[in-house]
């Protein structure tokens, strides 16, 4: 029976069958038709790409016009400032072009897949229709403060009412943007609150998802790992031997969901900022699977730090009494996952046991943590004094994937065969 944690009480694990399919929104044919007519707007975005091909035209003609004539002498400094002003309106177009071609089609077409990309834009990473509609309206106002600059520039050659105009048409589109702005706060905050109501209802958010194949977790969404910055990741995240998912032994545990580790295997916990913990007796390979998603996260461009629990203790202890531990957890923000090894094996005083609440308290909502431990986290009062406990459990159990591995040591299964074949 299959047991899962969440906001600190216990529910059944749902079936392979569930974790696939919601059975109360039965896919139809027709949904599926009217989904895949999205791909209609694919060439409305070739179109973009093209006008801005029309722009780059325009830019370098506008740029040979005034080179002409500021070589030629024609040029006085009112005519080069509204030239550059031009060149400058281009520019601003056409980074309102990329936004809306690449956040877009991303939002409301296709996923492009640029995770792990070194130049990957930072809005590109929470990019949804409300940013996109913020970002439009900013840039809008930009483009809009260009051309008003240009009126007030060549101000002796402009009308009293184009200068009313363009002023009054100009604060429109600012106050269109704070408004936008304004609202986009309390809309995503809406939509956040309706995700955690139904993951509290037990309803997946995501699409379903088609059926993975069991582990080995095939690899087509990893990035090569001769990649130097992968590996400097991979070196820096402290690790104590590489381990890959597909090198999972997943004949050997007596109970193990496939179809959970083959989900974390897309990483998509890392974006949510979710947690995983794997919980199992000695030598099941819960070790394997935290270093395998660690190794993963690095090819798709995250940080990770790995440690034992002792480590992060010790970790932590020091920061305290250097008098920098509010510095440290800050520092850790910038390693999208960690990883604690072996909660369970050593006791943890009360003192030790509010180090690891601050870490799990500060991480909550902010990265992602992946735990490994011999029990299950409603027992931690066993292993951490004090009452951290269960305000520790509450957090981590929230937005958590929780994989319970069962079965012998793989350790001592291979050395009793090894002992075997020598005795024969």
């Amino acid at each position: 029976m299959w047991f899962h944690l969440y906001g600190g009480g216990c529910e059944e694990w749902p079936t392979v069958h569930s974790l696939t399919r919601d059975p109360s929104t039965p896919p139809t044919t027709l949904g599926y038709a009217l989904f895949a007519t999205r791909w209609l707007q694919a060439p409305l975005y070739f179109g973009l790409v093209a006008a801005q091909g029309v722009y780059v035209y325009k830019f370098f003609n506008e740029l040979w016009t005034l080179i002409l004539r500021c070589v030629t002498g024609q040029a006085n400094e009112t005519y080069v400032m509204l030239a550059v002003l031009k060149l400058v309106d281009v520019v601003m177009i056409a980074n309102l072009l990329i936004m809306v071609i690449v956040g877009g089609y991303e939002t409301f077409v296709s996923r492009i897949g640029l995770q792990g990309h070194r130049d990957q834009p930072e809005w590109l990473s929470h990019v949804n229709s409300n940013v996109l509609k913020v970002k439009l309206a900013t840039a809008i106002v930009g483009i809009s403060s260009v051309h008003l600059l240009q009126m007030f520039v060549d101000v002796h050659h402009t009308s009293r009412h184009s200068l009313m105009w363009g002023t009054v048409i100009h604060m429109a589109f600012i106050v269109s943007a704070a408004i936008l702005a304004y609202m986009s706060g309390p809309m995503a905050a809406h939509a956040e609150r309706s995700v955690q109501r139904r993951e509290q209802h037990g309803h997946r958010v995501e699409p379903p998802a088609p059926a993975r194949p069991a582990v080995p977790i095939p690899s087509q969404a990893r990035a090569p790992a001769v990649e130097t910055g992968a590996e400097e990741r991979i070196r820096a995240a402290g690790f104590p031997a590489r381990k890959l998912l597909e090198e999972y032994d997943a004949e050997h545990p007596r109970v193990f969901d496939r179809e959970a580790v083959a989900r974390l295997g897309k990483l998509d916990f890392v974006g949510a900022r979710g947690n995983v913990v794997l919980v199992g007796p000695p030598g099941t390979g819960k070790t394997h699977l935290a270093v395998g998603l660690g190794v993963r996260a690095c090819e798709a461009g995250y940080r990770v730090l790995f440690d034992t629990a002792a480590g992060w203790a010790a970790r932590l202890a020091g920061a305290q009494a250097a008098g920098r531990l509010a510095e440290e957890l800050a520092e850790l923000d910038g390693c999208p996952v960690l990883i604690v090894d072996e909660i369970g094996y050593v006791p943890f005083d009360a003192d030790t046991s509010r180090l690891f609440f601050q870490l799990v308290a500060h991480r909550y909502e902010r990265g992602s943590l992946i735990v490994t431990g011999d029990r299950p986290l409603e027992r931690w009062d066993e292993v951490f004094g004090g009452p951290a406990a269960p305000a520790m459990v509450d957090r981590l159990a929230h937005h958590a994937e929780i994989v319970r591995l069962e079965g012998d040591s793989y350790r001592m299964r291979r050395a009793t065969s090894e002992w075997a074949g020598r005795g024969c």
